[in-house]
């Protein structure tokens, strides 16, 4: 088992050092779950009063909080608890499955694909024709990667995944269970005779660009034509989807449940709150947040933050709130 003293993690993470613990620590937990030998966090003064009856041996505290480590205990002080709490978590992230063989005899490659050096291949996995696969990709079991696809050097996709033919992905990219990129995008019209619904097709692409994350039954879909886009550096919950010909600026965050409908533009930076809805064919603009449950049906300006549904400035809709509230009372 990986354990470290409060020194050790405390070098690491360069923080001011508070007390001592003779023990040595094995872990990271929540500040009531924690055992004698683990470290714990406090990151406001909310939850300094849960201190006196932990059991952990040190915490992580914000500079802001008043608190004494006491008897036999430590704190490392720093100014962003979340951040000094990840360095510590990568310290203790237990290695991913090991590949017994670097390509499994189960997988199906098709002899025109292109596969970088240090590739790890696993069960059941399909590779098609003219797939370039960059420099430590990994494919968990039963991934199918289709036809004339290329994915960057050291990205990872977890079992399950569907990357559909012509897609583009960058590098460093994580792709949890089960995600789709490239089905079909959601296009039909009424038929001519109106006794039915005509399938628009859709032969545009999704273009992923390097360090994006999405998460396990989340869907990219395809574009009409052209291409659907996620810019750097976006980080994408569980069960989002973003729509046809949308486009995704760097670094943009999209939490659970929430989706934006087809030929949606974000900016750079844009925050994304759970189960909200985005229309189609609009901007959101670089620095915005839309609050959780909202309902964007017009353009968000630039760092805006919008809540409600539909959306609206934020101060506006808790003002309305709060009348309603008064109304009822």
């Amino acid at each position: 088992m990986t354990s470290y003293t409060i020194s050790e993690i405390n070098n690491i993470l360069n923080g001011k050092l508070i007390g001592i613990t003779t023990g040595k620590i094995n872990g990271p937990e929540e500040i009531k779950k924690a055992n004698k030998n683990q470290i714990t966090f406090i990151g406001s003064n909310k939850y300094t009063k849960f201190w006196s009856d932990s059991k952990a041996c040190a915490a992580l505290v914000n500079i802001s909080c008043k608190i004494e480590p006491g008897e036999n205990r430590a704190f490392i002080i720093v100014s962003n608890v979340d951040l000094a709490m990840a360095k510590i978590l990568e310290l203790f992230n237990p290695p991913p499955p090991v590949f017994d063989t670097d390509i499994h005899p189960t997988a199906v490659i098709h002899e025109t694909a292109i596969i970088g050096k240090g590739c790890k291949i696993g069960p059941n996995c399909y590779v098609g024709k003219n797939v370039e696969l960059g420099k430590e990709v990994t494919l968990y079991p039963n991934v199918c990667v289709f036809d004339e696809t290329i994915i960057g050097d050291n990205t990872i996709v977890w079992s399950g995944t569907v990357i559909r033919e012509r897609c583009i992905i960058g590098s460093n990219c994580i792709f949890h269970t089960n995600v789709s990129i490239g089905a079909d995008g959601f296009g039909y019209r009424p038929s001519a005779d109106g006794n039915g619904l005509v399938k628009i097709p859709q032969i545009g692409n999704v273009i992923i660009g390097h360090f994006v994350e999405i998460g396990a039954n989340s869907c990219v879909d395809r574009a009409k034509f052209s291409a659907t886009i996620i810019g750097d550096g976006c980080k994408i919950d569980n069960l989002v989807q973003i729509a046809h010909n949308s486009v995704m600026g760097r670094s943009c965050i999209m939490a659970g449940h929430s989706g934006l409908a087809g030929s949606v533009t974000l900016g750079d930076g844009v925050m994304i709150g759970g189960s909200a809805s985005i229309k189609d064919h609009t901007t959101i603009h670089s620095g915005a947040t839309v609050g959780a449950g909202s309902g964007v049906i017009a353009d968000v300006e630039a760092g805006k933050t919008v809540l409600g549904y539909p959306a609206q400035d934020a101060r506006d809709m808790l003002k309305q709130w709060v009348k309603v509230r008064k109304l009822m009372s």
